[in-house]
């Protein structure tokens, strides 16, 4: 190999690692956000869940999704192949293309893994506060290891949706919405939290403990996302991809900003305030709607696309909710919602896309994410149970099944229920909604 095809070599392995790493702390921006968006009793067992899904993707990928994703495939379907054999090239740890070895392999596999990880945290939000934590692990495993990589597969891995024209650059269809497909499948099968919705049809509000915890995540979530899709233009060693990953920065923070202004609007004229988690999932609104094409619209165009994405998001939480779809941090119209616009935004800026194939991506992924999530949350359930009790849910998930409570000090009162402290917090309001209303289906 020469210096300069090793320069390049050791360059585009390093933007690889760099970026991975940047999409591996959004792991910590999930976390974050989501322990400020649950409620005091809850927080321990979320957290929990976010350390926990991010090391089952890591290894359910390596041994499995790796291979299903990005190995040879006859069939447009899946790929083939254990652990990392077969997908390297000839010296078995480089990727290669027409013109010899590019980055290494294992850079390649670290940037792909943190990406399953994100497809993952989008759940867990979702169906926060009445999950039991080992049911959630085990449909963590499955969605990791096969649902995932499998529709990754018919894209990114060169299978027939490729072929078909689809065009996501980032993952706004691939990762977000997949994720949010199936916290949907997730949150019909386990039900709303008890309290959430009365029995005439009004909307009770559970707000979250934390808005500076909430603020701080949405703040990682941001700064992962330059990793998350600058390193998505897959290399750095030449002037046409270091322009290029300079462009997808600056569209990737513009459309961000232009999403979280709108919605801190929307919600102004909304409501007569501020609302700061609809500003916040404005930002992360507008990150996921750019994500499927950063590269090719201008900033200005960047700019309406995320603010678009930034007032979907807003009267996309308002519709769910009157559906009675009880999403407690906001995922499935974050990622799912905002997710459809961004895959149909490419259209506005890439001459190469199609409206039939973008809309085929969208239905192919959604339907067999949902479809395979919602079978599999259903085993599940009949197997362990997905949802805990209406004791525990009133207690605290932290309570029944951590131990630990994020804030010892903090607990407002105790309740008794059967004679036992509860230490989580239980209000009278919560008392009342529960000989109230029946037990969520």
């Amino acid at each position: 190999m020469q210096v300069a095809t090793e320069l390049q070599y050791a360059l585009n392995t390093l933007w690889f690692i760099l970026a991975g790493a940047l999409v591996m702390w959004m792991a910590a921006g999930f976390a974050m956000l989501e322990a400020g968006l649950v409620r005091t009793k809850n927080t321990s067992v979320i957290l929990t869940k976010n350390i926990a899904l991010f090391s089952i993707a890591c290894l359910m990928y390596l041994f499995v999704g790796y291979n299903l994703m990005y190995g040879e495939s006859g069939n447009g379907i899946f790929g083939t192949g254990w652990l990392l054999s077969g997908i390297a090239g000839e010296d078995g740890v480089s990727m290669t293309n027409d013109e010899g070895p590019t980055h290494a392999m294992h850079a390649d596999f670290f940037f792909q893994v943190v990406f399953v990880a994100t497809a993952m945290s989008i759940v867990s939000g979702a169906v926060a506060e009445r999950m039991k934590l080992w049911a959630f692990l085990a449909f963590a495993v499955v969605l990791t290891g096969f649902i995932y990589p499998i529709q990754g597969h018919w894209s990114w891995g060169g299978g027939f949706l490729a072929e078909l024209g689809y065009s996501d650059y980032a993952g706004s269809g691939i990762v977000h919405l997949a994720g949010a497909a199936a916290a949907l499948a997730g949150v019909i099968m386990v039900g709303p939290r008890h309290g959430k919705f009365g029995r005439h049809g009004e909307i009770r509000a559970m707000p979250g403990a934390n808005m500076p915890l909430a603020t701080l995540g949405t703040f990682i979530l941001w700064l992962g996302w330059f990793g998350f899709n600058g390193g998505s233009e897959l290399a750095m060693a030449s002037k046409g991809a270091a322009d290029a990953v300079a462009t997808v920065f600056v569209n990737t923070n513009t459309a961000a900003a232009a999403g979280m202004v709108i919605a801190l609007i929307i919600a102004r004229i909304a409501f007569g305030k501020a609302d700061l988690t609809m500003a916040l999932n404005g930002a992360l609104a507008g990150l996921v709607a750019i994500t499927a094409g950063p590269n090719t619209p201008t900033p200005e165009l960047a700019a309406v696309i995320g603010a678009i994405g930034g007032v979907i998001v807003v009267f996309s939480i308002f519709l769910l909710e009157r559906m009675r779809i009880d999403d407690p941090v906001g995922a499935i119209s974050v990622h799912g919602v905002v997710g459809i616009w961004g895959v149909l935004a490419v259209l506005l800026s890439n001459a190469d896309a199609t409206l039939a194939g973008q809309l085929i991506g969208i239905g192919t992924i959604f339907a067999f994410v949902f479809l395979a999530s919602l079978l599999v949350w259903f085993v599940i359930k009949l197997s362990m149970g997905l949802r805990i009790s209406e004791e525990e849910e009133l207690i605290g998930v932290d309570s029944s099944e951590i131990g630990v409570h994020a804030y010892p000090e903090f607990v407002s009162g105790t309740a008794m229920l059967g004679g036992a402290s509860d230490g989580g917090g239980v209000s009278h309001h919560e008392m009342r909604t529960l000989a109230a209303d029946p037990k969520p289906v």
